[in-house]
C-alpha cells in the first residue's frame, strides 16, 4: 500500500510513520508534506496514493482547502485534536478518523477499516465534512474585560476589529469598544471568512456594518460602516477585485 502523509509537525510524522511500518511492514510512505499548498502541488504531479492521512490543522490553514483545489482520489483518514463533537461529524460521513496521540489499536482498526472498502470512500464526503469542521471551527464570541469584570461578545455583535497601537479593538454595533486578545492575523484564522474582511493591515471588517461603499482616487474604495470608524477607511487598489467577490458571496 503506497501512503501519503499530510502533517506539520516533524515529531507526529515521525510516530505515525514508524506506527504505520510496525504494523504494515510491505506498507510504502511516498512523501510527508506540511502544507496545503505543498499537497495540492504533490497530487496534481504525482499518481494518486492508496492512502492518505491528513491532519485537519496544517502549516497555512485546514487541510479541507486541499479538496477545493485539487482532486483526492485515494480514501482519507483524518489526524485530529478536535474532541467528541468533531469526532461524530467523522462517523456520521463515514471517514476514518485518528485522536490524537494515535493510538496503536485504534490505527489498526482504522487500517483495516480502509483495506476492506480502499475503493469505496466517495469524495462528495470529504466536501460535506469540510463544510462541517468550517463552521464548528469559528469562534463565535470573545471574552473581554469591562472594569473589574469579565463578559463575552458575540462574532455577530462585532462590526469591526482595529490594530492600534500593538493592541486589538473590537467594536460593537452599539458603539462600544473592547480590547481581544488575538491579533488581526489570528482573527483572519479565527472568523468565518464569509462575515469577516480585512480590509487593510489595521482593520477588519463585518460585512453587515458597510453602510456606503464609494469610489475613490487612484482606483480605491472608500468605506463608510455603522458605527463609524475612528478613522477614514480604504481598500487598496490590489485588493479591489478580492474584496468585490468577497461582497459578491
Amino acid at each position: 500500500m503506497k501512503v501519503l502523509l499530510i502533517e506539520d509537525e516533524i515529531p507526529a510524522a515521525r510516530q505515525l510513520s514508524k506506527l504505520l511500518l510496525e504494523q504494515r511492514p510491505s506498507l510504502h510512505i511516498l512523501d510527508t508534506l506540511d502544507s496545503v499548498e505543498s499537497a495540492v502541488q504533490w497530487l496534481r504531479t504525482f499518481p494518486s496514493p492508496d492512502l492518505v492521512f491528513m491532519d485537519i490543522q496544517i502549516a497555512d490553514g485546514l487541510s479541507f482547502d486541499i479538496f477545493k483545489q485539487v482532486q483526492v482520489q485515494a480514501p482519507v483518514v483524518f489526524t485530529t485534536a478536535f474532541d467528541h463533537y468533531a469526532v461524530q461529524a467523522f462517523k456520521v460521513n463515514a471517514i476514518d478518523y485518528l485522536l490524537k496521540p494515535i493510538d496503536p489499536d485504534d490505527l489498526s482498526r482504522a487500517l483495516q477499516k480502509i483495506e476492506s472498502r480502499l475503493q469505496t470512500a466517495p469524495a462528495f464526503e470529504y466536501e460535506a465534512l469540510a463544510q462541517y469542521f468550517k463552521k464548528e471551527q469559528y469562534k463565535d464570541r470573545f471574552l473581554v474585560k469591562t472594569g473589574q469584570q469579565l463578559a463575552f461578545v458575540n462574532a455577530t455583535d462585532i462590526s469591526f476589529f482595529r490594530s492600534a497601537d500593538g493592541l486589538t479593538q473590537a467594536f460593537t454595533q452599539t458603539g462600544k469598544k473592547y480590547f481581544v486578545e488575538n491579533s488581526l492575523e489570528e482573527l483572519e484564522r479565527l472568523l468565518n471568512p464569509r462575515d469577516f474582511f480585512r480590509i487593510s493591515r489595521s482593520m477588519m471588517l463585518r460585512i453587515d456594518a458597510i453602510s456606503k461603499i464609494l469610489p475613490h482616487f487612484n482606483g480605491r474604495l472608500k468605506i463608510e460602516t455603522t458605527p463609524a470608524a475612528p478613522e477614514e477607511i480604504y481598500v487598496s487598489r490590489e485588493r479591489v477585485p478580492e474584496f468585490k467577490a468577497w461582497l459578491g458571496g
